[in-house]
């Protein structure tokens, strides 16, 4: 079955003469989706980019960190592990070839998972191996993603 997905990406760097020179404009645009906040978005800072907006970079850690965390909460209410709290930092490496080319070259999702007492450790570590065989933007990718998960389990 396929899905269809759409949004609108929207600039919003144009100073009033377009690209009528390199430094000329903004490298900023915002994505708008029907019913949803808009989100203001800028390029990395490292091109000149505004630090205060998401980039496409943390777009992309942000969604696979997202989707990942969703099918957690999904296989672990399955397998009966109550999530108090889920919070995670994921770092990615990416690279910059001479010609100004970027890719990513790793993530690693670093959760925290609160869980409720009498929880199995082994199997809240054991979910996070099964979810990229499903999960929509892991598979989707093409760099490796790492799981470095720590949990903390509340007294009863």
């Amino acid at each position: 079955m396929q899905h269809d997905y759409t949004t609108r990406v929207i600039w919003t760097g144009n100073r009033g003469t377009g690209t009528s020179s390199y430094r000329g404009y903004d490298r900023t645009w915002n994505i708008a989706a029907k019913g949803k906040p808009v989100v203001a978005c800028s390029n990395d800072p490292l091109l000149g980019g505004d630090p205060t907006k998401m980039n496409p970079e943390d777009l992309l850690i942000s969604a696979l960190s997202a989707c990942h965390m969703l099918w957690y909460l999904h296989f672990a209410a399955e397998a009966g592990i109550v999530v108090l709290g889920y919070e995670d930092a994921p770092l990615a490496v990416g690279e910059t070839g001479a010609g100004g080319a970027g890719r990513f070259l790793s993530c690693e999702l670093r959760p925290q998972i609160l869980l409720a007492a009498g929880a199995d450790l082994v199997e809240a570590e054991a979910i996070h191996h099964r979810i990229h065989q499903v999960c929509y933007i892991a598979r989707s990718v093409n760099f490796p993603i790492s799981i470095r998960a720590s949990f903390t389990v509340t007294s009863a």
